[in-house]
């Protein structure tokens, strides 16, 4: 999924400073005809690492044709405002998470100073179902609310890859785990989103906070039953 002469998928780690400490973020870039679709933009002060990280695979931050995010919160479209006075890009988003990152509404997790991030057009509002061609196979729009009301995952069936935003996460104790419930305001859909992804033939993972997972269908199914019980 990594390797450059394997066209296709690539997962892009990010270490920054967000929040007062470091985190590392992974966004995803994702080859086709056109040129490269990025999956998440990255927080504020991000697009200097996206550059490098695409540079190392023989691409430049030009290539970059779509954004697609998986939602509106800052360490995910921060970044997107910065990016843009780079690069000539289209923005996609689910069609609930559009008001905020255009910003007809603040971000429901937005800081308590009512400071948020530089708002962005949305060119292409998703649902669920929506398929767009890659040089990895199809990838789908899989609707995954709870971490925040239009929260999508993209699937690629032809290489049972899952990139899960938020909706999982591989940061924690275990390999992959649930949404963090402290940030993910509806628990209850998110659940039932872990069971939509439970549902899909899933043989590896790339989370938004954790990177690439080596984990598929039968940890997300106990995922999924355990946030149940």
């Amino acid at each position: 999924m990594t390797d450059r002469d394997d066209p296709g998928v690539y997962a892009l780690p990010l270490t920054l400073e967000y929040g007062g400490s470091e985190h590392t973020f992974t966004p995803t870039a994702v080859e086709t005809d056109r040129g490269l679709v990025l999956l998440d933009a990255g927080p504020a002060g991000a697009v200097g690492q996206l550059e490098t990280h695409l540079a190392g695979m023989g691409f430049e931050l030009t290539d970059i044709w779509l954004v697609v995010l998986t939602h509106h919160d800052a360490d995910h479209a921060g970044g997107l405002a910065e990016l843009l006075e780079r690069v000539d890009a289209i923005v996609a988003t689910h069609r609930d998470e559009a008001p905020y990152v255009s910003g007809e509404r603040d971000p429901i997790k937005g800081a308590d100073d009512g400071d948020r991030y530089p708002p962005v057009d949305v060119d292409i509002e998703l649902a669920d179902g929506v398929r767009l061609p890659t040089l990895a196979g199809p990838m789908a729009v899989v609707a995954t609310p709870g971490h925040a009301p239009g929260h999508i995952s993209l699937y690629f069936p032809t290489g049972n890859l899952l990139v899960a935003g938020d909706a999982l996460v591989g940061d924690g104790d275990d390999p992959l785990a649930g949404p963090k419930p402290h940030f993910t305001p509806d628990m209850d859909r998110a659940i039932e989103s872990v069971g939509t992804l439970a549902g899909l033939e899933i043989d590896h993972t790339v989370c938004y906070h954790g990177g690439y997972v080596d984990r598929g269908t039968e940890r997300i199914r106990e995922i999924h039953e355990q946030l149940e019980d």
